[in-house]
């Protein structure tokens, strides 16, 4: 498993080389990676770091008119997929299969992370088969387990743990709450060993057209001779 210090001293070695936008999409993500391990027994705080964390390699510029949840959750899965498929060494696929069968099986069994559900709980019209829908997801997930499907399963290992963000992040859920315990807990943990990987996977490919990132550090005009930049 990947520690921030081990992240941090890789980007000193390589940011050189960067172009300036997956230099300062991997900079971000890695100092909120190294945030969130400063949180062992806080879940809830874990979580949301690696959330943020995340959200800054994914986030992209150009798609600033779709970022509601569909639009925002098409960048990630886009982001899962290049990848996964840029994983020369199987990385993703044996932090997956070697340490989180169990934790993700379990996370694909909690309705309480499974959007339709809450669609429909809410009154949304056209989630009245949510129940109808969960099972043939869960056969599906089964079907991609047996089969070792890591970009399938990724993407809905993050469709169901946006899901729990959403729940964080606009206030529904307690912090240290006993009803949602295994999945921050899980969650913390699997998001904990997966974005470090996938931070190294994107320096490994600066290469690659990764997106500009949401909030560029700006120069602003010149004053008094001293150029000053903000502190984004």
């Amino acid at each position: 498993m990947f520690q921030h210090s081990e992240l941090k001293q890789k980007q000193r070695q390589l940011r050189e080389g960067f172009p300036e936008d997956v230099g300062l999409r991997v900079h971000r993500a890695i100092s909120w990676i190294g945030r969130a391990e400063r949180e062992k027994q806080d879940p809830d705080a874990a979580f949301i770091f690696l959330w943020i964390a995340f959200n800054a390699a994914y986030a992209d510029e150009s798609d600033v008119e779709t970022t509601k949840p569909l639009g925002e959750r098409r960048q990630f899965i886009d982001l899962i997929d290049r990848l996964v498929e840029l994983d020369a060494d199987a990385r993703l696929y044996y932090a997956v299969w070697d340490r989180f069968r169990g934790p993700i099986a379990k996370l694909m069994e909690n309705r309480f992370i499974f959007r339709p559900f809450w669609l429909n709980q809410n009154g949304i019209a056209g989630n009245e088969q949510w129940a109808k829908t969960f099972r043939k997801s869960a056969e599906r997930f089964v079907r991609s387990m047996a089969d070792k499907d890591t970009a399938y399963i990724l993407r809905e290992v993050f469709d169901r743990l946006y899901m729990l963000r959403c729940q964080m992040m606009h206030g529904g859920t307690t912090w240290n709450g006993k009803v949602n315990r295994s999945q921050v807990k899980d969650g913390a943990a699997i998001m904990s060993t997966l974005l470090p990987v996938m931070v190294d996977i994107m320096m490994d490919s600066p290469e690659e057209d990764w997106g500009r990132p949401f909030y560029p550090v700006i120069s602003p005009p010149t004053t008094r001779g001293v150029r000053q930049r903000n502190s984004i």
